[in-house]
């Protein structure tokens, strides 16, 4: 078939055209995103519930609802949070688990619970995890001159939420910071006196619609409206009030004010009180359209509307084109120093330029595979096409070195190419499953991390495929017509020159010292053996890599009941206590975001958006200010939030102690304070957060009080709604909201109002408030927290992974001191273990999937073991350099020494089989051994430096993608510099060792 194919050139470099043509517009159609599309197997469901605490809610609410949610099938955990007004419970399912049936097993679940919750509360809502949750960015929006929020809001909500939604590639936009407005009506000093309950019944009355009545008149047929609405602050003021039969006007008895609604919440940007918009993304919609069509209408916005500014910040989108770009870079200088190697051991331009050529076209027939597999373009990927790379080439290196070598011994060129590449082809097919039977068991990992990498698994396979075939058609072809016209391949004479290493002469010294020192050469392979135990306990253990960070969220709850003025005050000065910070964005307060992309925050709550290039410096200076001027107040610290945090974010601390009350029910303050303290007491050097409370007012009544006075109960709860401006007459449509209308006074504390109001009881007599009702402040937790187990105190402790033993120990020891407590243990320490178990498998699975292989190629038992015998030494040198470059034991990293072990013995594969071929052809074992390793030794050489050469611009670029594959790259150099020097010294050596005798 080869002879055929290189007598004709002409349809080839067709065939390669159309593919490349197929290649291009497959490649455009590709999806670009930052990471796989992949479902998230959570569901969250949302309560809402503004009359009842946190602890009515736990009680009453959360715990049936959890009863029955816990019995949904597939699922993995169960964590509720109850707060004042609202809660939230968290089902995790496992990972493959259909998302579309348990959302409505979930919904029919809920149904099922709501005769046994409160008739007041209103059906919880469900929402299942999407990537797409996460806004592509925040718009910020905030005046110039200071100017009225109120109409900032307007402005937003009418303007600018409108323009981008019409946008094809947005699908939402949330909006949090603004402010509404509100009609206020409140008695003049004048008419004190006179009833509120007079005024409202008034403006009820007058404020009717009737409908449309029929009227026929002969032939034709009328309808006629009868409407007194109000629909303005003038109708409030026009409306008439009977007092003892004199009409008066509502604008005379009281003012009719517009006002701001009471502030719950607000977001500064820069020291300027803004509008936050997050900006959804449509799922289907490319990330590079969305950023080209916001460039142009944020453009347009800052030119129309000169006296707002208007900033982008948490862009998705800038962090999507980093990463890729980062990741095309590497791809081209990897390629580039690939071509390097070549030309310097070929010692020729046209050989060199050749294989060259070949990694494009390689590349273009990957993505057309990508396109046919529905594998989209995103850092995973490209990085399984980067780590790949080296191995394209590795094909037609081998394959052309093979030529040569039979071109140079004398043999036609045609019958050179024909035979050189067919010689090879097994070897190389075998090479290239061996490597896939190592990628392939990735996809089994369990969880997200499994499905994530799908893609690299599947881009590697599909990189390696490609280059077979491009290596096997296009090679042979285009050799044969480079050369077809030469005597012989000749040398360059100036890279002859720089070539000055004779590392054939070095390779024949080295390998005669090593079979002439046996014993100290085995004696290193089991000191390296050995080496790894210790090395892999040195290193530190965690799920992911960390990574380069220039934005990070400070979390801090005062724990004071502070109003939101005063949250946003203090917020202010926190931040004014950081430097070199770029810009922030600090969401005091409740927020009106409709997504659950930002956490719930209550009234005492900040969360702060901080972009910096000294993060660690911000972070310990926020820490250091919080500890000392608010000692009180629990402060922590979160990813900024984007797709990458949000799929493999470490969201656990590296230790989480949940603490168990004995009596079954919620943790209480003042039990947990002393347990919190003796903790932290034993344990010097970990943070321990104080409880996070919250200071409730409660008004009790006196009953015998109200009965001796005549005192309505209903008219008492009248006058408290009054003065505490919470009695809602009726709503106005303004049609992108509803204007409340209220009857209201001036706002007082408390204790103003105890003291100088009063109710009047059904003689008509004034009695005070102060008489009828006790204030009293109580103090509870702020939110109650519930696992399967039951409620329990949550704990985070960020500590080494190494000290977790030793830290458990202690909180033991302290815990079983306390009779109100019990303890256990969660976190990523734990899940991070379930990985490394996993993957641990996952390798001795892809170690049999060789040996079968292989012992299926040489029809040998005893060759596959050779072989594989070399992996245990390369992962020493894996480890070593892990742990000499300050890395760590994780998922990526524990990933690449799987990866190595497929890539390492493909040149022992080669070099088994060239030697098997000379044992056939004649050759004693020894001289057989001693021939193979120099045939061999420069294409070793060669696909050894193209694939470590490939991956090195991962260690020196910055990035989310080179920092995620940094620990994977050091360890694939580390097994590759150790397993080449292993392939081409000691694999020899334990074949002689074995065949000795033969």
């Amino acid at each position: 078939m080869i002879k055929k194919l290189i007598t004709r050139p002409i349809a080839v470099t067709m065939f390669a055209i159309a593919i490349i043509v197929l290649g291009f517009v497959a490649s455009s159609m590709l999806p670009v995103g930052l990471m796989p599309s992949v479902d998230i197997p959570e569901i969250t469901v949302r309560i809402n519930a503004p009359a009842l605490s946190a602890r009515e809610l736990a009680v009453s609410v959360v715990q049936p609802l959890r009863s029955q949610l816990m019995q949904t099938s597939r699922l993995r955990s169960i964590q509720t949070e109850a707060k004042d007004g609202g809660a939230n419970i968290s089902l995790k399912f496992e990972y493959g688990a259909d998302v579309d049936y348990l959302f409505i097993d979930v919904n029919e679940r809920i149904d099922k619970s709501m005769s046994y919750l409160p008739k007041s509360i209103e059906r919880p809502s469900v929402v299942k995890a999407s990537a797409t949750d996460i806004p592509a960015f925040y718009l910020n929006i905030n005046a110039k001159d200071d100017g009225n929020i109120l109409d900032l809001s307007t402005f937003a909500r009418t303007v600018i939420a409108k323009r981008l939604e019409q946008l094809p590639q947005v699908a939402f936009v949330d909006i949090s910071g603004e402010q509404f407005p509100e009609l206020v009506i409140e008695l003049k000093d004048d008419f004190r006196d006179i009833e509120p309950q007079i005024i409202e019944r008034a403006i009820n009355a007058s404020n009717i619609n009737l409908g449309n009545l029929t009227v026929r008149d002969g032939q034709y047929q009328y309808n006629i409206r009868f409407s007194t609405k109000i629909v303005d602050k003038v109708d409030i003021e026009r409306v008439v009030v009977n007092l003892d039969g004199r009409l008066f006007r509502v604008g005379e008895l009281a003012n009719v004010t517009l006002r701001a609604q009471r502030v719950s919440g607000m977001i500064e940007a820069d020291g300027k009180e803004a509008i936050s918009m997050a900006v959804i993304k449509q799922s289907d919609a490319k990330m590079g359209d969305l950023q080209s069509e916001i460039d142009k209408l944020v453009g347009l916005f800052a030119k129309d509307y000169p006296t707002v500014e208007f900033s982008i910040t948490r862009d998705q989108t800038q962090l999507l084109e980093y990463s890729i770009g980062n990741l095309k870079q590497n791809l081209i200088l990897g390629a580039l120093l690939a071509a390097f190697v070549l030309f310097l051991f070929m010692q020729d331009l046209r050989t060199p330029l050749l294989v060259t050529i070949t990694i494009p076209l390689s590349m273009v027939v990957s993505l057309l595979l990508f396109f046919v597999m529905g594998i989209s373009i995103n850092i995973i990927s490209l990085s399984g096409l980067l780590l790949g790379l080296g191995m394209m080439v590795d094909n037609s290196i081998i394959v052309i070195d093979n030529i040569s070598q039979r071109w140079e011994r004398g043999e036609s060129l045609a019958d050179a190419v024909a035979r050189g590449t067919q010689e090879v082809f097994a070897p190389m097919v075998s090479s290239v499953l061996t490597t896939c039977s190592i990628f392939i068991p990735l996809i089994f990992l369990s969880g997200i991390a499994g499905a994530m990498f799908y893609d690299q698994a599947m881009a590697v396979t599909i990189g390696l495929v490609s280059s077979l075939i491009v290596a096997m058609t296009i090679i042979p072809v285009y050799y044969y017509l480079f050369y077809k016209k030469s005597l012989a391949r000749k040398p360059n004479k100036f890279l002859t020159k720089i070539s000055i290493i004779n590392y054939e002469a070095l390779y024949e010294k080295g390998l005669k010292w090593v079979f002439r020192h046996q014993a100290i050469t085995w004696s290193i392979v089991v000191l390296m053996t050995l080496g790894s135990v210790f090395v892999y306990m040195a290193l530190e253990k965690r799920t992911i890599p960390p990574m380069e960070r220039d934005d990070i969220l400070l979390s801090v709850n005062w724990n004071e009941r502070i109003t939101a003025a005063e949250n946003g005050r203090r917020t202010a000065e926190l931040v004014a206590a950081l430097d070199s910070v770029e810009h922030y964005t600090a969401m005091v307060g409740q927020q009106r975001f409709m997504l659950p992309h930002t956490p719930e925050l209550a009234k005492n709550e900040s969360i702060i958006y901080v972009k910096s290039n000294h993060i660690d410096r911000v972070i310990e200076q926020a820490r250091s200010f919080v500890a000392a001027k608010y000692p009180d107040a629990a402060f922590s610290t979160a990813e900024a939030g984007n797709l990458f945090d949000m799929i493999f974010a470490e969201t656990e601390p590296m230790l989480l102690t949940r603490l168990r009350p004995t009596s079954g029910r919620s943790p209480e303050p003042d039990k947990l304070n002393p347990i919190l303290s003796q903790i932290s007491a034993r344990l010097p050097g970990v943070a321990i957060e104080p409880v996070e409370w919250q200071e409730h007012v409660t008004l009790y009544i006196k009953p015998e009080l109200l009965s001796l006075h005549k005192v309505d109960y209903n008219q008492l709860y009248y006058v408290l709604k009054s003065a505490f401006n919470e009695n809602r007459l009726f709503e106005i449509n303004e049609g992108q909201f509803r204007l409340p209308v209220k009857m209201g006074e001036a706002e007082q504390t408390v204790r103003q109002i105890l003291d100088q109001k009063s109710v009047r009881n059904v003689e008509n007599v004034e009695i005070p408030l102060r008489v009828l009702l006790v204030e009293n402040r109580e103090r509870d937790l702020r939110s109650i927290i519930s696992g399967a187990e039951g409620d329990f105190y949550p704990l985070p402790m960020n500590i080494d992974a190494k000290d977790v033993m030793e830290t458990m120990t202690a909180v033991r020891e302290v815990v079983n001191k306390n009779t109100d407590f019990e303890v256990s243990f969660t976190g990523s320490f734990f899940t991070s273990r379930e990985t490394t178990v996993q993957l641990i498998i996952v390798l001795i699975v892809s170690l049999l999937l060789l040996y079968f292989i292989l012992a299926a190629q040489f029809e040998s038992l005893v060759q596959p073991l050779i072989i594989l015998s070399e992996i245990v030494v390369d992962i020493f040198g894996a480890l070593f350099v892990l742990w000499i470059c300050g890395s760590s034991i994780n998922i990526m990293s524990l990933i690449g020494i799987v990866v190595m072990c497929g890539i390492v013995i493909n040149d022992s594969i080669l070099k088994v089989d060239t030697i098997n071929r000379l044992r056939r052809g004649g050759y004693s074992t020894l001289r057989a051994v001693m021939t193979g390793g120099r045939r061999r030794l420069k294409p070793i050489i060669m696909t050894s430096l193209t694939t470590i050469l490939a991956i090195v611009p991962f260690l020196f670029a910055g990035g989310m993608g080179n920092d995620l594959q940094r620990p994977l790259s050091l360890a694939l150099i580390g097994g590759m510099v150790v397993g080449t020097i292993v392939s081409v010294f000691f694999i020899p050596l334990a074949y002689y060792y074995c065949y000795r005798r033969r």
